[in-house]
């Protein structure tokens, strides 16, 4: 990764390409059909095919399961640009890594081989269940039980806000084996959608993403073999944490990819529209948005990089920094998509331009993968620690 000892990261002529890469089959096979997939509320299937076509779909797995074996900043760089045109389908590679990651992290040999080299291959998708209705931030109060039957585990319970539930085969999903240890009796497991006793639920009507579905996953008495277990009974939850160290960045990614689609859109847009017998870009106040549009991108793309850095590095503060980063590009891709808007004025405000969509789509980068207030709180402890 070209990193140096003082932590930091180094872009690579191979990441530079990657960037190349990505923004043109971004531009060419998924920023025609963004409006139309967020207008019907649409899965962008033709993303889902060109990125698996070029390998983009799920760069972070090793090569060992058939993966492409890319560093953090690369995957990194694959969702910023995607959600650069399209914020519903950059959650392709994004959900693919904060799905497999606990599999990646704490699964048994076996169990990664037989999860990820299909994720790998493009021949599956795979989700993330942690969140329910009443353990959103409070995620260690859920109900989700899981008990040993035989040589089964059994699963009862709902998971809500499941992102591309429903096209992934498989979900990490964390449950409850020994309720008398709190946060220490919680497992994960690796669920097939074909298991029995599980179901999906209907998709969400959401403000943005559109093109993602978010639904709710039924366990009913949803029963999967044994050694479907990742990692010892019990290590559930501090898998689902570790995991966010490593996916938090993914979300700043996305958020930088949505404020420099925006802040392009809008360059664009001010050096033609005349007002006052000139471009409005020729105005102070108007160049000034813009510039500070650029600086706070600039800003949060560095954390995002630094903290992707850290998670490969494995710097003590690679949760602090991960929470940063995540919280910090999130409140930036809001700022900046509410300035793009304005910026187009009342156009702006209309379906018929890009930034109205990317102002909905930014709001979610600050609520999930832990609510920007849940990392204030990481931080500040990881501080007063």
């Amino acid at each position: 990764m070209g990193n140096n000892a003082a932590g930091l990261y180094a872009l690579t002529e191979e990441h530079e390409a990657v960037r190349e890469a990505v923004r043109d089959l971004a531009e060419r096979e998924i920023a025609p059909y963004a409006a139309e997939v967020d207008a019907d509320s649409r899965y962008p299937i033709e993303a889902q095919k060109a990125l698996t076509a070029a390998g983009f779909h799920a760069t972070h797995i090793p090569e060992a399961y058939g993966g492409e074996g890319a560093d953090a900043i690369a995957t990194c760089i694959v969702i910023e640009e995607v959600a650069r045109v399209d914020a519903s389908a950059s959650l392709i590679p994004a959900v693919n890594k904060l799905g497999s990651m606990p599999v990646i992290l704490s699964a048994s040999e076996d169990l990664k081989q037989r999860v990820l080299r299909p994720i790998a291959a493009g021949d599956a998708m795979i989700s993330y269940g942690l969140s329910e209705r009443e353990a959103g931030s409070d995620a260690a109060a859920m109900r989700t039980r899981a008990r040993l039957d035989g040589d089964s585990w059994v699963l009862n319970g709902t998971k809500a806000w499941i992102t591309n539930s429903g096209v992934s085969e498989w979900y990490t999903v964390m449950a409850v084996t020994d309720p008398e240890k709190g946060a220490n009796g919680i497992s994960a497991f690796a669920v097939h959608r074909d298991d029995p006793g599980f179901a999906v639920g209907p998709k969400e009507r959401k403000m943005g993403i559109k093109g993602s579905p978010t639904c709710e996953l039924y366990l009913t008495d949803c029963t999967i073999p044994a050694d479907r277990v990742i990692g010892e009974p019990g290590t559930g939850f501090k898998t689902a944490l570790r995991t966010l160290d490593f996916t938090r960045p993914t979300i700043g990614a996305q958020a930088v990819g949505i404020a420099q689609g925006a802040l392009d859109a809008s360059v664009a847009y001010v050096k033609e529209r005349r007002q006052f017998g000139k471009a409005i870009s020729e105005f102070q106040g108007v160049q000034f948005m813009l510039a500070d549009m650029e600086m706070k991108i600039e800003a949060a793309r560095h954390l995002v990089y630094v903290a992707a850095a850290a998670g490969e590095q494995g710097r003590p503060d690679v949760t602090r920094v991960s929470a940063s980063a995540k919280a910090f590009a999130s409140d930036v891709a809001m700022q900046v998509t509410t300035d793009a808007v304005q910026l187009f004025g009342g156009a702006g405000y209309t379906q018929d331009f890009p930034v109205e969509r990317m102002m909905r789509d930014a709001k979610i980068t600050q609520i999930y993968e832990g609510t920007n207030q849940v990392q204030r709180m990481v931080i500040a402890r990881s501080l007063l620690r």
